[in-house]
């Protein structure tokens, strides 16, 4: 390997000894950032270029700054254009000399010169840029725009020396960390509402056991009603940790497809079956539309007779006022299959549709509550939904009832 780098060297004329000091500066740049150690090998390699390069009488990068500025702009952007992340150079004004096209794409295109304030008009980073250039230190802040979308950026201001003859430049990297950030919060969210949720039962508990050992001591009416309630609260939490290890599991296999053949016809079948003495107690009639013929879909059995339990039973909870939930598989000429579930209760408002899949959201924390819910079920819905590759369609209009369509 040696042997080939110093080939390497050899064949492009590069100056040995400010290769080699070139290199032992990128390693030393290494240990604090693969980013400064980059902004500095752009920085020396035009260096190394000049000085290794025959001497003309009429003409050198020393006797000519703007050519030697203009090799080392060129390098530069070079070493930028196929970064993932956006970057920006900027003289020692704060002027844009580049944007690699990630910055394009982000903050679109920025003239030449231009003041970087005039595009990206945030106090934070303006303040870093002037701190930097007037301390001679790099710069590390947080940058939160909500245009096109909402992002988070992580921004990086990092001074790279010029060549000899050359002015100094700035270099701006823009990191985007929203997708960490979101999953920071869903993380808070989820806790807390985890937290809340085993709260109330394990409170109700407390109180009935406190209530059995004191004044309800000798009292086998009481015991009897207080215990009764206790095992309900039991059986509660019991459901809310089975379903946080359902959505666990899922969530360790996300992304591996399931490649099993799967008849939907018989499987919405014995669902419907096993859920109609449920619905008997609801006063639900539960309206099966399937075909003759077989209808496979790539899945997990178990996960998506799970899918089919939820929605059929939510339907059967919530649409009860309805006294009929209709569940119809189809098969379209494109070869879309459609599972479509529908209810005719009050319906859902359309505000709260975009977030019936998020986890512990409720339209109606009280009716959920009395109906056993978890407020888990379209979220491990829509996990088992998007490892199948498919899609859950949701439409609801007050007073008409609600129809929950699974799209293969």
């Amino acid at each position: 390997m040696l042997q080939a780098f110093f080939g390497w060297l050899s064949k492009y004329k590069f100056n040995l000894a400010a290769a080699v000091a070139g290199f032992a500066a990128l390693i030393a740049a290494g240990t604090n950032s693969w980013i400064a150690a980059l902004v500095m090998l752009a920085a020396i390699l035009p260096s190394v270029l000049v000085r290794s390069r025959p001497q003309k009488a009429e003409t050198s990068f020393a006797d000519t700054p703007h050519s030697a500025e203009k090799v080392q702009l060129a390098e530069v952007k070079s070493a930028f254009a196929g970064f993932d992340s956006p970057a920006l150079l900027l003289d020692i004004e704060g002027n844009v000399l580049y944007q690699n096209p990630a910055a394009q794409h982000v903050f679109g295109v920025i003239d030449p010169g231009q003041h970087l304030s005039a595009r990206i008009r945030s106090p934070v980073v303006t303040e870093m840029i002037r701190d930097v250039m007037a301390n001679q230190r790099n710069g590390l802040v947080e940058y939160s725009t909500t245009l096109p979308t909402e992002s988070v950026y992580q921004v990086r201001c990092i001074k790279a020396d010029g060549a000899s003859g050359v002015a100094d430049f700035y270099v701006l990297i823009f990191r985007d960390i929203s997708e960490a950030r979101r999953i920071d919060r869903m993380r808070t969210d989820f806790v807390a509402n985890a937290s809340h949720e085993l709260r109330t039962p394990l409170a109700s508990l407390r109180g009935f056991i406190e209530t059995l050992q004191g004044p309800a001591r000798n009292d086998p009416d009481a015991h009897v009603k207080f215990l009764g309630i206790m095992l309900d609260q039991v059986t509660r939490m019991s459901r809310l940790v089975d379903d946080l290890m359902s959505l666990s599991r899922l969530e360790l296999k996300a992304s591996l497809a399931p490649g099993d053949a799967v008849d939907l016809v018989p499987l919405i079948g014995s669902v419907c079956d096993a859920l109609a003495p449920l619905a008997d107690k609801l006063g639900v009639e539960i309206r099966r539309e399937l075909p003759a013929q077989p209808i496979i879909v790539g899945g997990d059995r178990d996960e998506l007779t799970q899918v089919f339990e939820n929605l059929i039973e939510n339907g059967c909870k919530y649409g009860q006022e309805g006294h009929l939930v209709e569940v119809a598989l189809t098969k379209e000429e494109d070869g879309t299959v459609q599972v479509s579930v529908t209810d005719h209760g009050p319906g859902i408002p359309e505000d709260h549709v975009p977030r019936l899949t998020e986890r512990f959201y409720r339209v109606n924390v009280e009716s959920s509550v009395s109906k056993k819910g978890t407020g888990l079920g379209l979220a491990i819905v829509k996990h088992i939904l998007t490892r199948h590759r498919a899609r859950l369609n949701i439409r609801s209009e007050m007073g008409k009832g609600s129809t929950f369509t699974v799209r293969f």
